[in-house]
Parts: structure tokens; sequence; C-alpha cells
């Protein structure tokens, strides 16, 4: 005979029972399978080959040479290399940005190059020399880097730019022997040595041309603090949402073996969202200065306009946070898997801050135009290494940040609204004890 005890409890389910039910497979696997393809396609896709995938990287070339042009030549030797090199290279892989010595100062500043290729004022004087028997030392050409625009990007410029003088050095050497025995000059130049000089007559210096901190990451330290304002963002606006639903009564809340089910707060969906809104423009306050102490204060980041760089990272994560909350009142439960891909999926690869944008696939140039870690990486990236300059991307940073904070407002107000007008409620109000 049952006991009162046992009439009363439910028979329990077995794990390996109910795992035996296709159907409770279906959902999950499909969604962690496509999960797992696109994640692989978009992360692998982005950095897989980056010189196949060269577009037109930007690089200035500055043709300082003030020699007047051999005889028998309209134009000066430093004028001819320059347009060697720009011949050379294929238009849809390097974009040379051809300016003065005071242009490519600027260029370096404002981070519109990665790097830069200099051809200096003696060059057709020492060249000349160097045929005729006049010098024993080779004419230099100096690449600049710019490391403030990520080691992989500037390092792919100044390997760019020295295979391009290299190429120009072997051009020029062969046009120097084919010289030397019809000039019928003597001396040190018919020797082997000179022979030798004039095979190889161009020498390649590297040198930084806008230096950064050492404690930069070696230019990688404005793509990680954007991270840590993209992900306190989204990581923070997730738990915002979840914390207020499980404080309203919205859905239950789980702490180890503890599990707790508050009453039912009766609340539409737009105040709910205004009140998440709230909430995470208050605690991205908290968040963004620990962010700050911690990386500068306590790690010693090198940040010359920290006041400006937490202003910023303050509106970063708040666009982003706003967006989250926007798009879980929008799609219910799947709503942090959509702000996953929005936020950080799709932006990370599509960001340029550690391949460079003309390195990746035309697709993620595509996204580069509007996904908010580009735009706000160029931001910060001006803040830490270019002088919180607005045209090194400062000014598009503040503008994208405005437009972001808009439109997670209005899609969010409006689709809670819409949600409310047609009376489709979270949950029917219960009346607490």
């Amino acid at each position: 005979m049952a006991t009162a005890g046992s009439q009363g409890a439910p028979r329990q389910a077995r794990a390996l029972a109910l795992a035996r039910h296709p159907k409770l497979w279906l959902f999950p696997s499909i969604l962690c399978g496509l999960v797992a393809v696109v994640l692989s396609l978009l992360y692998m896709g982005g950095i897989i080959n980056p010189t196949g995938n060269l577009h037109r990287l930007p690089i200035a070339l500055v043709n300082a040479d003030q020699g007047p042009p051999p005889p028998g030549r309209t134009v000066n030797l430093g004028t001819e290399l320059t347009r060697a090199v720009v011949a050379s290279t294929p238009d849809d892989t390097v974009n040379w940005r051809q300016t003065d010595a005071a242009g490519v100062g600027d260029l370096l500043a404002s981070g519109k190059v990665y790097g830069a290729l200099l051809v200096p004022q003696d060059f057709t004087a020492t060249v000349t020399k160097l045929a005729t028997g006049g010098a024993t030392e080779r004419p230099t050409l100096t690449v600049l880097t710019n490391p403030g625009l990520g080691s992989l990007g500037s390092s792919m410029a100044a390997q760019i730019a020295q295979n391009a003088a290299h190429q120009a050095s072997v051009t020029a050497g062969r046009q120097l022997l084919a010289a030397v025995p019809a000039s019928g000059a003597r001396g040190p130049d018919t020797g082997a040595t000179a022979r030798l000089l004039l095979a190889d007559p161009i020498a390649v210096a590297t040198k930084v041309g806008h230096p950064i901190g050492s404690h930069s990451g070696l230019g990688l330290s404005a793509f990680y603090y954007t991270l840590l304002a993209v992900l306190t963002g989204f990581i923070g606006g997730n738990i915002i949402h979840n914390g207020v639903d499980g404080a309203l009564g919205y859905s239950d809340s789980e702490i180890g073996p503890w599990h707790t089910r508050r009453p039912t707060v009766p609340i539409d969906r737009t105040q709910t969202l205004l009140l998440k809104m709230v909430m995470t423009a208050g605690i991205m306050l908290l968040t963004t200065s620990l962010v700050l102490l911690c990386t500068v204060g306590i790690l010693g980041m090198d940040a010359p306009h920290q006041a400006m760089l937490w202003l910023f990272a303050y509106c970063a994560s708040l666009a982003v946070g706003l967006g989250v909350q926007a798009i879980n009142a929008a799609f219910g439960g799947i709503g942090q898997l959509v702000s996953m891909f929005v936020f950080i999926a799709l932006a990370l690869p599509s960001s340029g801050a550690t391949v460079p944008l003309q390195a990746v696939p035309d697709f993620y140039r595509f996204l580069g135009v509007f996904e908010p870690m580009r735009q706000l990486s160029d931001g910060i990236r001006a803040i830490i290494f270019f002088d919180a300059r607005g045209d090194a991307g400062l000014a598009r940073g503040w503008t994208m940040i405005a437009v972001g904070a808009v439109l997670a407002v209005a899609f969010g107000f409006a689709m809670t609204r819409y949600y409310d007008r047609k009376g489709l409620h979270r949950w029917t109000p219960q009346p607490s004890d």
C-alpha cells in the first residue's frame, strides 16, 4: 500500500531515458553546429591569408632628392626610383601616397599610413659618385614604420617597402654596371669591390616613424582596450538583463543548488527596457572606471589622454550595452546569441585592429563600415597613439557611437511599444503573498 508521501510525489524522469528522444537533441544540435561553422568561417576567414587578400595598403612614398638630372636624363634618379616603385607594385595591393618630408610626418602621426619609404636629398649625387668612382658607400633609402597601427600592419608595410627598395636597387645596379665600361673610368670602380657595390647600389635602413611607448603591447594595447570596452558593455548588458528579469519575477534565479522565483512585478515591456537601460548607464560608469584603474593605474599602460580615454570608453560601453538591451527586448531568449554575433563574432574579424582591413577579404571590409568594434578601435587608437586627433579616427568614432546609441534606443523602444500595444505580455502577473 502506498504511503501518503509517495502518493503526492511526481514520478522522477531519468536522464538516459530522455536522451533517447531524438527531438530533444534536434534544436540544440542544429543551433550549436551552425554557431561552430559560422564562427570558424568568420574568425579564420579573416586572418588566414593577409598577403593574398592585400588591397591598397596605404604606404607613404617620399622623394626628397634635390640633385639635378644626370646627363642625358630629364629627371633625377630619385624621381626615376619612385616612379619605378609605383609602377612595379600592382594598384590593387598598395596605395602609395606620394608626399614630401613634412607631409609624411603628418600621415604617420594621424595613422593614415602603415609605413613610409624615403629617398634622401643626395640620392642622385651619391649614385653618380658611386658610378664614377667618387664614392665607396651606397646611398641609403629609409623605411619608416608606424607601430601604433599594430605590429602586423606595420611589419607588412615595412616588408613591402623593403622589397620595393631592393627591386629598385637591383634595377639601378644593372644600369650602372652596363654604363661603367662605356664611361672609361679607372680606379676603384673597376675593381671587384666597386662592382659589388654597383650590383646592389642602394642600402635600406628601417626606423620607427611614429614612436609609441614601451607599455603599449607593441601597438596592440588599443585593440585590447577596445575589446575590454566592448566586452564590459556586452557582458554587463546581459548580466543586467538577466538580473532584472530575475528580480522582477520573470525568470528563475539559480546559484548552485539554490533556486528561487520571486513574485512577478506587474510591469510592461517598455518600462522594463527603460529600467534596464538606466541601470546600464549607471553600471557602465563603474566598469569603465575599473578598467582604466586596472590597465593604467595598476599595469601601467601608456595612456597620455586618460580623461578622454575614460569618456570615450564609457560612451562606447554604454552604446554596446544599450544595443544588447534593445536586441534582448526584441528577440527574447535568443537575443543574447544575436547580440553576440552583432558585437563580437562579426565585429572582431572586421575591426582592422590586429589584421589591417586592407589585408582581409572584401566581406570583412564591408562589415568594417558599420560594425562597432572597427569604429571604437579607431577612436581608442587615436587617443592612445595619435594624440587624440580627430582625423586619426576619433571623430568617426564619436559619430558612430552617437549613431549606434540612437539606433539602439529607437529600435528597442519601437519593438517593446509594439509588443505592448499588441498585448504580448511577457508573463501573467501573479499577486505576491
